[in-house]
This record gives structure tokens, sequence and C-alpha cells, in this order.
């Protein structure tokens, strides 16, 4: 398994902005715009993701709404895959499946395409998004793939908030990996 180099963490993580009391007072964001907006962060990124998953005859890559698409697209784009995005309920144009996930207060909902995965039973994908927390919206993606009759090898998070134990959660359905971990 290829993991990132020490000096390739170090370009990623100084590239990551952190944003005290937003959305709301006790978070710390993490902010993925200056990462997006340095190229030499971006390009170390992207190159990792391609060499990780280069071996792993994945026939899809799938985006989680919204920032899971930015690195999703290109990561497909470089591997020479089809992107099949993964959105919010009522974003979708044509026949969906969807998956309810809970929320800290409520429930929401994500849907993909029933043919996103073309006719071929089995497909194997790789699901990617910007952050896993609590790990409910991954939770329902992975489900989602599923349900498709497809098959989610992986998920793959830029950062993941451990001590939120989402990842914990979803490495019950599928493996996780994720660049940086905060604990």
């Amino acid at each position: 398994m290829i993991t990132l180099s020490k000096t390739e963490r170090e370009i990623i993580e100084s590239s990551i902005r952190d944003i005290k009391d937003f959305p709301k007072e006790g978070i710390i964001f993490k902010d993925i715009t200056t990462l997006l907006n340095n190229k030499e962060a971006y390009g170390v990124l992207m190159n990792h993701l391609y060499q990780r998953y280069k071996e792993y005859s994945l026939d899809y890559v799938a985006g989680i709404d919204a920032r899971g698409f930015i690195f999703g697209a290109a990561l497909a784009q470089m591997l020479g895959l089809g992107f099949v995005p993964i959105r919010k309920k009522g974003k979708l144009p044509y026949t969906t499946i969807s998956q309810k996930y809970a929320l800290e207060y409520g429930v929401d909902e994500i849907e993909v395409h029933i043919d996103a995965f073309g006719e071929q039973k089995g497909a194997k994908v790789l699901i990617i998004d910007d952050l896993i927390a609590t790990g409910g919206t991954a939770n329902a993606a992975a489900e989602l793939v599923n349900q498709t009759g497809a098959e989610c090898i992986e998920c793959c998070f830029i950062i993941g908030l451990s001590f939120l134990e989402g990842i914990k959660k979803l490495e019950e359905k599928t493996k996780v990996y994720s660049l940086i971990e905060v604990n």
C-alpha cells in the first residue's frame, strides 16, 4: 500500500488552513481551498492518489457532493476511468436510488443515478471526499454504491477526524484511507 512520504505529508498539511469557530464556535474548520490554489500541494496530492490507485483495477471513481467532485473527477481522468457524482437529494436529473443518513439533528439523503455504474454488476468503485468526521455521509455513500450492484473497494479522504470515530464506523463496511488523520 502506498502512503504519503514525510515530505508529501508536510507539503499537503501546510497548505490546509485552519479556521477557528467556523461554522460555529468551538469548531476548527479544515479549509482545503488553500490546498486547491497551491499548485505544488495539489499536484503532490493528485500524484500520490494516482500512484496509490493505479494498480487497484478500479472501474469508477465516485465523489461525494461537493468537494469530493474536485478530487474524484481529476483522479478518474488521471486513471482513465469514469467519474460518478454522489449528490444531495434532488440534484440529479435521471432516475435515482437514495440513501438516508442521520445528522446531529435530523436526517439527510444522498442519491446516485440507477445506471451510474453501467450494466456491469460488481463494478469496482473508489469513493472519495475531502474529509470524514462522524461518517454519516460516507457510510450512506458506500451503502448506495453497493445497492447499485457495484462494489465499494475503498473510501479515500484527504482528512480524517479520527477522534469522531467515523473512520472506525466506516471500516465495518469497506477499507478506508485517510491521507492526514487529525486526533
